[in-house]
């Protein structure tokens, strides 16, 4: 495959997508890219479902001939090491892919927290980062100019949570200032983000916030809060604790049988909350960058579903699962390298980073273009609520295709 890895697919995987490369794309030459991310620690969860939509670009693109620069192709060639979740170990890693290793070019870690550890570092040696699992807004108010983030910033996840709340209030002749929210959130930037933007979104309905609480460190025991949820009776909870923070949220919420009309997470499809917790997971709203149902497309890895589909064919291990956006942003931010390397017709990295900043680019992912800040303006956030066991798109309703279940019950 041309990467270097100090961790490697699965041999089901891996000989999937050997089986798939054309001869002719070994006569390619060589981009390198760089990636601290999360294979162990509290995010490996996560980091690997990034890793495997990072490979599952590359072999895209291998398959369409490479990376086109004036008259020559190139494969993407990737050195990752593992950060074990830590930022300051990630930070130390950036280092030395960008001086040992000779790396011009970054993707992102996992995580928000990571992100921002690593970003000083691409900004020094001004090295182009494009990142697709840092949502949190504090990275883009520090005035850097070669960081990029294919994803929607943090505090939109959950806050069309509060809308669709404040909706059935007035469906049912109340008045959404009577609506009780609680917030349950993990003490990193991209969790906060997301409680300022619900707080934020509960305000502009004068809905009052009656619980406020931050997730142990370790984020495996949330029971003491979810007892305080019993006695104050909100009609919206709400939880941002990555996949760790998901599975406890939902088995505990189960456990403890605790009845919220409505229930909002993150990080459901990379916890796989439905295959672990099953009925204990229906009804719950779960925020999503990207659903396979939304109707993007580009000429690289086709429609939504078709990338979902050949996903799976690559990755079989997620063959009963719904493949999480982690995955799927992680090849789009791949695409936006394609895209700008193409664009910029040079291997200069400067060059690059001014192609990135003017990305306008419509993909199986959504549309990307950035602000000056480095955000991505062009794509929404949408909500999925597990039904029976299936994840579908109820809000914005301008994407949603099913309406949503309320008021959630014990299940």
């Amino acid at each position: 495959m041309g990467t270097f890895t100090k961790f490697g697919l699965s041999l089901a995987a891996f000989s999937a997508l050997m089986a798939a490369t054309p001869a002719v794309a070994e006569d390619c030459e060589t981009i390198t890219l760089g990636a601290a991310i999360s294979l162990t620690g509290k995010y490996a969860t996560n980091g690997v479902h990034a890793k495997n939509g990072y490979e599952y670009a590359f072999q895209k693109i291998k398959d369409a001939g490479g990376v086109k620069i004036a008259d020559k192709c190139y494969n993407f060639s990737t050195i990752y090491y593992d950060d074990e979740s830590k930022g300051d170990r990630g930070a130390t890693l950036a280092e030395r892919l960008i001086n040992q290793d000779g790396v011009q070019y970054m993707l992102g870690p996992y995580s928000s927290g990571l992100t921002k550890a690593i970003a000083p570092v691409t900004e020094q040696y001004k090295i182009p980062m494009v990142e697709a699992e840092g949502a949190s807004r504090s990275l883009f108010n520090k005035g850097y100019k070669y960081l990029f983030a294919v994803l929607s910033t943090s505090e939109q996840y959950l806050a069309s949570a509060i809308t669709l709340a404040a909706e059935m209030a007035e469906k049912e002749g109340k008045d959404p200032k009577d609506i009780k929210v609680a917030i349950a959130v993990e003490n990193d930037p991209f969790s906060l983000d997301i409680r300022a933007g619900v707080q934020e979104d509960a305000g502009k309905y004068g809905m009052k916030v009656v619980l406020d609480e931050k997730l142990p460190r370790d984020l495996s025991d949330m029971s003491a809060i979810l007892t305080k949820v019993k006695l104050l009776k909100p009609d919206v909870l709400v939880v941002s604790g990555h996949s760790k923070g998901a599975a406890t949220a939902v088995r505990q919420i189960g456990e403890q049988r605790i009845d919220v009309p409505m229930i909002a997470i993150t990080h459901c499809e990379a916890a796989d909350v439905v295959g672990n917790f099953g009925k204990a997971a229906n009804d719950v709203l779960c925020s999503t960058q990207w659903a396979e149902t939304l109707s993007y497309e580009d000429e690289l890895f086709g429609t939504a579903a078709e990338y979902e589909e050949g996903f799976k064919e690559a990755f079989p291990e997620y063959t009963n699962k719904t493949v999480p956006y982690q995955v799927a942003q992680a090849s789009a931010a791949v695409y936006v390298f394609k895209d700008a390397f193409e664009r910029a017709g040079s291997l200069d990295k400067d060059k690059v980073r001014d192609a990135i900043a003017a990305t306008d680019l419509s993909t199986f992912y959504g549309d990307i273009k950035f602000s000056e800040a480095g955000n991505n303006i062009a794509k929404p956030m949408v909500l999925r609520q597990i039904q029976d066991g299936k994840y579908n798109v109820v809000a914005p309703s301008d994407f949603a295709s099913h309406k949503l279940n309320w008021p959630r019950k014990p299940q």
